[in-house]
């Protein structure tokens, strides 16, 4: 299996929208354990496969809407994503899906998905983070973290 892989997607030309990749920028920032990757999968979706093959654990982070309030922090699997579908909380996720799905047809899919999804206050032009999503960056990369330590 390949390592751990920290996948932000997202538009971070539409404020809140790009969380996921300026979570990811941040943890670039860091000295992260051995064998983890980060990757700014921008607004790509279906076709991550090449990105995701043959991982040990893929760490999603992206915008959601869960109806909560701004700022609010899912964590969700693969299973719960193809449970809401008909809900579903950003055009990404169903890319990822999509992905994901590709890659289980090949034989190819990482043993673990996780996703984290932070709840947006602001999509529309520009390239902040709304204070109330900025704040709970440091707390979703904490979230990351555990999540990289639980792998295995």
């Amino acid at each position: 299996m390949e390592p751990v892989l920290v996948l932000g997607i997202g538009n971070i030309l539409l404020q809140d929208e790009g969380v996921g990749v300026r979570v990811v920028e941040r943890l670039q920032q860091m000295r992260l354990p051995p064998g983890v990757q980060t990757l700014d999968g921008g607004t790509s979706g279906a076709d991550l496969i090449d990105a995701i093959a043959d991982r040990a654990k893929v760490i999603v982070i992206d915008a959601t809407d869960g109806d909560g309030e701004p700022g609010t922090v899912y964590r969700f699997t693969v299973g719960d994503l193809v449970r809401r579908i008909s809900s579903i909380g950003s055009l990404h996720e169903l890319g990822f899906l999509d992905s994901y799905l590709m890659s289980v047809q090949l034989g190819c899919a990482p043993r673990e998905v996780v996703f984290l999804g932070i709840q947006p206050e602001r999509i529309q032009f520009g390239l902040e983070l709304s204070d109330k999503v900025s704040r709970e960056v440091p707390k979703v990369i904490g979230l990351v973290l555990n999540e990289i330590t639980s792998s295995g």
